[in-house]
């Protein structure tokens, strides 16, 4: 069910399901939960800034819900809410994916579950051949993480490290982490 135009395109799905997580597309009742995730003290130091205004963000949602260039998750664990997930920046057979929080006392393979359930929908359902992404220089845990994942160093700036992900490095992901996500996901697009 690969994506067979000539440039993939992201697109919005309704779930992803995975091996005990599933994504749900955000919708504008999520802002509450959202805005508590990017404004913990500890979770959003590596993040942009977020006002912490709740308004502010039911209409940025507003305004992702008819934004076709990004797909925005919820990620949950026995449908209870444990994260969320973006995918966007799509350029060529590329995608950038962030946006990645986890609330404390989520299941401990939350994060790798997580992560490889991005790179299932991104290049299995949608065709995806590479992804791009940025972690905060101070943000040590997501750059070893990610380094786990063979993840190459490309760019840096004084905020930021960048990296790229080639297709070859998700495979041999997906085969090194397959007890995680051992049938890959199941997609219900909108």
């Amino acid at each position: 069910m690969v994506n067979t135009e000539l440039r993939p395109k992201i697109k919005k799905a309704k779930r992803v399901t995975g091996e005990t997580l599933t994504f749900r597309n955000i919708e504008c009742s999520d802002a509450e939960f959202i805005l508590s995730l990017r404004t913990d003290e500890n979770k959003s130091r590596y993040l942009s800034l977020t006002n912490n205004d709740l308004k502010e963000q039911f209409s940025w949602l507003e305004t992702y819900a008819v934004d076709d260039s990004q797909a925005y998750f919820i990620i949950e664990f026995n449908n209870d809410p444990i994260g969320c997930v973006r995918l966007y920046d799509a350029k060529g057979d590329s995608f950038c994916w962030g946006s990645w929080i986890l609330k404390d006392g989520r299941p401990r393979q939350a994060a790798i579950e997580s992560a490889l359930m991005v790179y299932a929908y991104a290049v299995d359902h949608l065709g995806f051949k590479s992804c791009h992404f940025d972690v905060r220089k101070e943000n040590v845990g997501v750059l070893r993480f990610h380094e786990k994942f063979d993840a190459v160093r490309v760019g840096e700036t004084n905020l930021d490290y960048f990296f790229n992900l080639s297709l070859q490095a998700i495979r041999n992901a997906q085969r090194k982490f397959s007890k995680f996500l051992p049938s890959g996901v199941t997609v219900n697009f909108i």
